[in-house]
């Protein structure tokens, strides 16, 4: 008998449909589908995933089934599985926990559930599912022959875990793939941050002072949007290179102590905690937006705002407004949790159509090449990443130039 723990599976023909849509404008992951259920490179083989459950990774799962892969499957954050998505893949007939909404405990039972199946791989959004592996199933992370890690804050933790000597099997950073960060992590986070945060408030852009922390790829892809709008963007940063490319790409740059004070619209993309302090909340003007592009909502202290507002009330759908014991009020959007896909769809399907299908391809490498492999993080492979972008041109009808013999003797020469 199928085992599930989802909201409604009557839910389910709304999730096919958004199934369809998606799978209609992923090319990538269509062909990929055609090839992997004539090769069946994942024939027999248990694997468990954690990323955020939406029609985009539904297919994903999808696409990894009929490649022969026995799915177990959950969401990454309490706030972003889809229950129509998650009844339509049960329907399919994969193993799915998750739910909208779920409690912290709810959450972390369906990760452990999601591994009960004793996974061969594992495809994981931030490292939960990595992290109780290691910390509660030890002894079937010993049988895991390896995975892939879809973000940036997931790749930190196993780097520290492979640092520590704690990792028990080798991961591949899906995330520094080059047809991942370069354009996920900007264009995506770049386009569904500004969609979420304008659908959610219904406010103008334009003419705020939009505060971006952390000027990485997912901050670079912020700012970039926000200035489009006709923003005045200023950004905050701890790394003074990253600092100097922000001001050269024509921002301000200035401590978040400074910024607190005028900004109007504040947006963490850090992958740290405590980045907008409750000393920085209380500087902010009246009515100020905060949200959070980060994978862990500790990017600016709730826990000090539910401890320390005088009230707080929901002004509109996803927005929370706390009353401050000044008299000023903030609004967070999504209870600071990561408000693309919190509050809104996540990453547009053609985006994300080149980082799953690093991801699928990635983890018929893991499946091919796990005995040869260290326990540690390891990099996708530039095969890989030029198959996708190659495919990626393709599906536009795009070409490129080709060096020629002599071009190739030449680079690698080193007599001009």
């Amino acid at each position: 008998m199928q085992e599930y723990d989802i909201r409604d599976l009557s839910l389910a023909p709304s999730g096919h449909r958004k199934i369809e849509w998606v799978r209609n404008n992923m090319p990538l992951l269509r062909d990929l589908e055609k090839e992997f259920s004539e090769s069946k490179p994942f024939e027999g083989v248990k694997i468990s995933l954690s990323i955020h459950l939406e029609a985009k990774t539904a297919y994903l799962c999808k696409t990894l089934a009929a490649g022969g892969a026995i799915m177990s499957v959950t969401g990454s954050n309490v706030l972003s599985t889809q229950d129509d998505v998650a009844a339509a893949l049960v329907e399919d007939g994969l193993r799915v926990f998750a739910y909208h909404a779920a409690t912290e405990e709810e959450y972390d039972n369906h990760i452990r559930k999601t591994l009960e199946n004793g996974p061969d791989i594992i495809i994981d959004d931030g490292g939960d599912l990595v992290s109780m592996l290691h910390k509660e199933m030890p002894e079937l992370a010993d049988k895991v022959w390896g995975g892939c890690e879809e973000t940036t804050t997931g790749v930190i933790r196993l780097r520290n875990m492979e640092a520590q000597g704690a990792l028990k099997f080798p991961m591949v950073a899906v995330n520094d793939a080059k047809c991942k960060h370069l354009f996920d992590n900007r264009y995506g986070t770049g386009q569904s941050v500004w969609e979420s945060i304008m659908h959610c408030t219904n406010l103008i852009v334009a003419a705020k002072n939009v505060v971006v922390c952390g000027y990485g790829w997912c901050g670079r892809g912020v700012a970039m949007r926000a200035a489009a709008f006709g923003a005045r963007v200023i950004v905050t940063e701890v790394d003074p290179v990253k600092a100097i490319e922000a001001r050269m790409d024509g921002y301000d740059v200035m401590p978040i102590a400074e910024a607190s004070e005028i900004g109007d619209m504040f947006v963490t993309v850090t992958g740290c905690n405590n980045v907008i302090s409750g000393e920085n909340i209380l500087t902010m003007k009246d009515q100020a937006i905060l949200a959070n592009a980060g994978h862990f909502n500790v990017e600016f202290d709730m826990n000090w705002l539910e401890a320390n507002a005088v009230s707080k009330h929901e002004a509109r759908e996803h927005i929370m407004a706390y009353e401050l014991p000044n008299g000023k009020t903030v609004n967070v959007i999504s209870e600071g949790r990561l408000v693309n896909i919190a509050a809104s769809n996540g990453h547009p399907a053609e985006i994300m159509d080149m980082s799953f299908a690093i991801q699928a391809l990635s983890a018929v490498y893991v499946a091919e090449n796990h005995k040869d492999l260290e326990n540690k993080v390891i990099n996708v492979t530039d095969e890989i990443d030029y198959k996708v972008a190659t495919r990626k041109l393709a599906s536009w009808g795009t070409k490129i130039d080709v060096l020629t013999p002599e071009q190739e003797k030449y680079l690698k020469s080193w007599e001009v």
